[in-house]
């Protein structure tokens, strides 16, 4: 019972840590600062802590059932046995509550069956609702399901509400029993279970033991946690109050909608999200978007692309040209691990599809870093890959890449960002009409004097490479892309980072959401 409860604490105090906010983001990484950067980085899988939390949940829960399965065939064939055996005896303890109650066995009478007391006591019933809800949280929270009916995942796992309220009534009934201390005292367990046929003589020092249900002991587990939580919603709830301006609507293609919206007090570092509620679509569901934004800009702005029935309304929803513009309720922003992209000598940025987005905030900040010449900035050199299956996705952020090309330029450090850009879905026709305008000074897919390639990059030569230009860094890189490519770069990280530390090391970052 400890360990099971103990695991339920756990899943909400990282519940709690899961909606971190930047401030307590930023602060946590300062206090950790003395500790090694392996250490700090900890912070950044809250998301497979709780998962990992989950799934050991799940496995002390079988086992809990399990137990208590064996127990009740165990209270039955007891309740059965016409022996006068000593568990005979002690089954046929009394219920009475005008007798003392001194009852061991909850299987009361002989045609009494296990799933009668099961869904007629409070252990019992609650035990269901729990193990109902958690099948459901569980089953819901499956990537297919998130990816595609994220309604169904948003809605379903709101039951651990039942969850906890139902952990913390568990243990009312009394179902798990003890001997009395009064009782003990009378006659010691270990001598008297010899003589329990003598129970009843007036002769026999030993006397019918008197049992009692254990105090509940699951809302000492449960009440910090759940404090906290109440807090950290009341918290939330007041800062999704606040009212937000929406300044510039923009829609790019590929059904990409971009807001820059406006709040007071709000402050962000490069790569946070936020949560963001569309009362008109649905009250109650929020959904985490990265900022596009710089800090040093004077709005912030996210950027949504049509993946799912929730952001189809709203982009059809800013798209009606004659109704007003839709309220929005933002919630953040909150930390991710992009914040310490300036804490590297070298970073790699890699981003697939919309994955782009954090990274957009990055090159914005470094763009307005050169603009006021700041002379704190540690990173001399970024690698830059945005990986996307179709052409009208690199018209999201082609004016950015246009301006950090120009400014870099100007200020003479065309090499401190290279950048490459690859097409994953393309025909014999795009790749015909780019090689025949090879020799333009700009990309024809984009205009960039970047050129565009085509297929996917070769990690193991990126990788390489970067090792050999930059032999004693320590290299950054950053992911905000599908589990695939988490995996493969993970593995390059690795592969080419030297056993001796005072050589490269390479430091792998996914995003998480």
């Amino acid at each position: 019972h400890a360990v099971w409860l103990g695991l339920n604490v756990f899943l909400f105090v990282d519940a709690f840590l899961k909606y971190e906010t930047a401030d307590r983001y930023y602060y946590t990484r300062k206090i950790l600062g003395f500790c090694s950067r392996t250490l700090r980085k900890q912070l950044d899988h809250n998301l497979t802590f709780h998962k990992l939390v989950a799934y050991m949940i799940c496995l002390h829960t079988a086992i809990h059932i399990i137990a208590h399965l064996f127990n009740f065939d165990r209270y039955s064939r007891s309740r059965q046995a016409t022996d006068g055996s000593l568990v005979s005896i002690l089954s046929s303890l009394s219920h009475d509550e005008t007798k003392g109650g001194s009852w061991l066995n909850p299987i009361q009478f002989r045609n009494m069956t296990v799933e009668y007391v099961t869904f007629t006591s409070i252990a019992g019933l609650t035990g269901v609702i729990m193990t109902i809800a958690l099948i459901l949280m569980v089953t819901s929270a499956t990537e297919f399901i998130r990816r595609s009916y994220f309604e169904v995942f948003w809605y379903t796992h709101h039951l651990f509400i039942f969850y906890i309220l139902g952990l913390g009534i568990h243990g009312i009934g009394g179902i798990v029993r003890g001997q009395t201390e009064e009782s003990i005292n009378e006659g010691h367990p270990h001598k008297c279970a010899e003589y329990f046929e003598m129970w009843n003589n007036h002769d026999c020092r030993c006397r019918r033991p008197e049992f009692e249900g254990q105090p509940p002991e699951s809302w000492k587990w449960i009440l910090a946690p759940v404090i906290l939580y109440i807090c950290e919603r009341i918290l939330r709830f007041y800062r999704s109050q606040q009212k937000v301006v929406i300044t510039k609507v923009v829609m790019h293609p590929s059904k990409v909608l971009e807001l820059q919206m406006n709040k007071r007090g709000f402050s962000m570092e490069v790569g946070q999200y936020i949560f963001v509620n569309c009362p008109s679509i649905s009250p109650l569901e929020w959904h985490p978007f990265t900022l596009t934004s710089a800090p040093e800009e004077d709005f912030f702005s996210i950027h949504i692309r049509a993946a799912g029935d929730w952001t189809e309304n709203l982009i059809r929803a800013f798209e009606q040209q004659y109704s007003p513009i839709p309220r929005i309720e933002v919630d953040g922003p909150f930390g991710t691990a992009s914040e310490d992209v300036f804490q590297y000598e070298v970073a790699v940025l890699v981003g697939a599809g919309i994955g782009v987005t954090p990274f957009a905030s990055i090159l914005k900040s470094i763009w307005y870093k050169f603009q006021c010449a700041d002379h704190n900035l540690k990173t001399k050199k970024i690698y830059f890959y945005w990986i996307c299956r179709e052409t009208g996705a690199f018209s999201w952020f082609n004016d950015l890449l246009t301006s950090l090309e120009k400014e870099m330029e100007e200020l003479g450090k065309v090499g401190f960002l290279n950048y490459r850009l690859f097409l994953t879905g393309w025909d014999s026709n795009i790749v015909g009409h780019a090689a025949l305008n090879f020799d333009k000074a700009t990309d024809i897919l984009t205009g960039l004097k970047q050129k565009t390639s085509f297929g996917r990059p070769m990690w193991d030569n990126e990788f390489s490479t970067i090792a050999t230009s930059h032999p004693k860094s320590v290299v950054g890189v950053f992911l905000c892309g599908p589990q695939t490519l988490a995996k493969s770069l993970r593995k390059c990280c690795h592969r080419y980072s030297s056993l001796d530390p005072r050589k490269v090391q390479f430091y792998f970052n996914k995003e998480n959401f």
